[in-house]
């Protein structure tokens, strides 16, 4: 009774993730008869548990997929009943999958049930400032690809590509057409090559930080361009300024012990603390303290519903008068 549930917004990873999934379960003489997909509906669920509880015909196992279900968010007492009934009772040759972009409400019975009986796998993109994972990231799919990068090259395809898998997949076999297995690209080869198309949000504060008001707006302009949602970039711009904040906090505190700064930041590598110390070094406590404020109201205009793209702008510019 294979049942599984994949969560996240990283459609990418989570569309590799099905398509193995399915290819190790479908015997593609039968799959047209053992393979159901079933998209968003009033009674999706209850069609896609009517199917698993249907035998697969021939050789091989059914799969029954419910594409971007809400089971997981929202549950009746009547459907939860179906659930607790009909999920035991699942045959063994059919794998019964759940999709979704959400991340599962774990208060809901219906969600403590899958999650009890499933396998589970969350595809959230990495979060831009955790540098590390994103480079770990690039390295291993560089790896797959066969593109061998320098250092400098892995750090430049994280910064400019973020964590869009897609974006960095087609990238690398780009890179991957241009050498060959022996040479090791350079940060001037794939420079030229990948190019800054894609704008990362930590370039936005930066340049933020750096008081530089029109190239701010140059990049909130890139970012909207590529698809960049507007609450996603001030998830990056908090969690980037809370980083300087909490190093600057213990600085001025006069702490010394990089472990114990990058421990108060929540920082993983606690050799980049480092780094973030010439960052912050002439910026004012005080400034960085008014930036969460402006940053939390800006998230609340969006989600009431301001227009998001002025609304950014309007607090973009303010913060970048603040480092001015």
């Amino acid at each position: 009774m294979p049942i599984y549930l994949y969560f996240g917004e990283d459609e990418y990873s989570m569309m590799q993730a099905v398509n193995a999934l399915r290819e190790s379960v479908l015997d593609p003489t039968w799959a047209s008869f053992n393979y159901d997909k079933i998209l968003p509906a009033t009674d999706a669920v209850q069609i896609g548990l009517n199917q698993a509880m249907t035998p697969p015909f021939g050789s091989g196992s059914r799969l029954v997929w419910l594409v971007d279900t809400n089971i997981t968010q929202h549950c009746s007492q009547s459907l939860l009943e179906d659930l607790e009934r009909t999920l035991p009772q699942i045959p063994e040759a059919t794998v019964l999958l759940f999709t979704t972009s959400h991340k599962p409400d774990q208060r809901l019975k219906s969600t403590k049930l899958i999650l009890k009986v499933a396998q589970v796998q969350d595809f959230s993109p990495i979060p831009p400032w955790k540098t590390d994972l994103l480079e770990k990231q690039v390295k291993e799919m560089a790896h797959q690809i066969g593109v061998k990068l320098t250092t400098a090259g892995v750090t430049f395809l994280a910064e400019a590509l973020g964590s869009d898998r897609r974006q960095l997949h087609n990238e690398l076999t780009k890179l991957q057409l241009y050498g060959n297995q022996n040479t090791v690209l350079d940060l001037e080869a794939i420079a030229s090559l990948v190019g800054s198309q894609t704008q990362s949000s930590l370039k936005l504060a930066t340049t933020i930080r750096s008081g530089d008001t029109v190239k701010a707006l140059e990049l909130v302009a890139d970012l909207i361009a590529h698809n960049e949602h507007p609450l996603r970039i001030v998830a990056t711009l908090v969690g980037q300024f809370r980083t300087w904040l909490w190093v600057k906090l213990m600085i001025e505190a006069g702490e010394k012990d990089e472990k114990a700064i990058a421990q108060a930041a929540e920082i993983n590598n606690p050799k980049r603390v480092y780094f973030l110390r010439q960052e912050v070094k002439s910026l004012s406590l005080d400034k960085l303290e008014q930036t969460l404020p402006l940053l939390l109201e800006l998230e609340v205009n969006i989600k009431q519903g301001k227009e998001e793209i002025s609304t950014l702008q309007t607090k973009v510019i303010e913060l970048c008068q603040l480092f001015f």
